[in-house]
């Protein structure tokens, strides 16, 4: 694999004019989660052992090399597979309109079926599809295309490998595809409703292929961990890790931190770190998620309002407080800080995909019931939440957050009866 990478790398650089060989790039989607880097680099090496030699498969990770730091999850794998992040091919690395125009680029997609409208100009080279996900993409004959509803795009593609080039896999291959099924299925567990049959019978082929693979189990809670690790990320890495944006007349952001509310008081210059965040991204107020956990596994949430604009500030911490659908149960606690308000939250249940509905119905009593749009996607410098992010409605009365298969955009809550406010 090390040796295939680094042929990829020169040949973009040796092949950046209009003329040269044709590539056949092979990326995953806008998120880059662990499923779409794992099902990039995978099927892109198996195109360059299987194809005819005309063109060079490269695997394209669908974001700036800046923002694999906020991937910590696929920062680990990497290293456990021994293979350098400096060896990958990122988006802000490769023309590929440039290759599009000059008639070189051929484009397969993984672990997602449509492209973004940003990329419409592509949609002439895409040659084959493979996704989990839900089909939206209109039949062409001349783009095969595999979507099946399965826990992990990974488990299709080790599929293509074992059925049409099984010679290819080794170790490191099979550990890579191998940990994004434990971890896209949360370690095969029936209860969280992400496995399917087909992810069981693939990820038991690669086991009893490589014995060596590690324990489902501890792959697992590693794999977990390291997507909850925010050491040696600053303020503005941290904010952008787990994100979502809702934009009205007022531009919102729900950041999800991975630490204790105290903790992150506590940062130097917190205020303005915040500040200069707002004004990079353009939003007027920051709601903050915190995530953490007591010694015996219980989940503990709290919430923190930011604004440089008190009556922005205030009407949404009373929104909030008296929110009933569902009800945050929050508590006032002490805030160093003078615009940033802060709370415990005493339903545990509500997670950031609870939060946002309640903020939507906000911006529409705010904006007198104008339509709202996603800030994420008009937002090119906002990178986009992992789909699989365990903070989409994860059950944490279990204790332990897991993926959820629901989608993350969800209808407006109607709005609640709030007693006349």
């Amino acid at each position: 694999m090390e040796d295939f990478l680094s042929r990829g790398r020169a040949a973009v650089k040796a092949n950046t004019g209009q003329a040269g060989p044709g590539f056949h790039v092979v990326m995953g989607n806008e998120a880059c989660d662990l499923d779409s880097m794992v099902c990039a680099l995978a099927y892109a090496y198996f195109l360059s052992k299987t194809g005819s030699g005309e063109t060079i498969a490269l695997p394209l990770l669908n974001i700036r090399q800046s923002d694999l730091l906020l991937r910590s999850d696929n920062i680990f794998l990497l290293r456990q597979t021994d293979l350098s992040p400096e060896l990958l091919l990122f988006r802000d690395q490769l023309d590929l309109l440039a290759l599009q125009r000059a008639g070189r680029l051929q484009l397969t997609l993984v672990d997602h079926n449509v492209l973004p409208s940003s990329d419409s100009d592509l949609e002439g080279a895409v040659v084959e599809v493979i996704d989990h996900h839900l089909l939206e993409r209109e039949p062409s004959p001349s783009c095969p295309v595999t979507v099946e509803t399965v826990g992990s795009c990974a488990t299709l593609v080790t599929e293509q490998i074992i059925q049409k080039a099984p010679q290819i896999l080794d170790q490191q291959l099979a550990q890579l595809l191998y940990a994004t099924v434990v971890l896209d299925c949360v370690n095969m567990s029936p209860a969280a409703g992400k496995v399917t049959p087909k992810d069981s019978q693939y990820l038991a082929a690669l086991e009893t292929r490589f014995p060596a693979l590690p324990p489902r189990g501890a792959l697992f809670q590693a794999l977990q961990n390291a997507k909850f690790d925010v050491s040696g990320l600053n303020t503005e890495q941290m904010l952008l890790k787990d994100m979502k944006a809702v934009s009205g007349s007022l531009n919102l952001a729900v950041s999800v931190l991975y630490i204790t509310l105290e903790e992150f008081l506590q940062r130097a210059e917190l205020e303005a770190e915040l500040s200069g965040f707002c004004q990079k991204f353009g939003f007027d107020l920051l709601l903050l998620m915190t995530i953490s956990f007591t010694e015996s596994k219980e989940p503990i949430r709290e919430l923190a309002v930011f604004s440089h604009s008190s009556t922005c500030r205030d009407q949404v911490s009373q929104y909030l407080e008296q929110t009933h659908s569902p009800a945050l149960n929050l508590c006032p606690i002490s805030s160093p800080h003078p615009r940033i308000s802060a709370y415990q939250q005493g339903n545990t249940l509500a997670s950031r995909k609870k939060l946002l509905p309640i903020v939507k119905d906000f911006l529409r009593e705010w904006d007198g019931d104008v339509c709202l749009g996603d800030g994420e996607e008009e937002e090119s410098r906002v990178p986009p939440t992992p789909m699989n992010s365990l903070v989409e409605g994860c059950p944490l009365d279990d204790g332990l957050p897991h993926i959820s298969a629901q989608d993350l955009e969800e209808k407006f809550s109607k709005m609640a009866d709030r007693g006349g406010n």
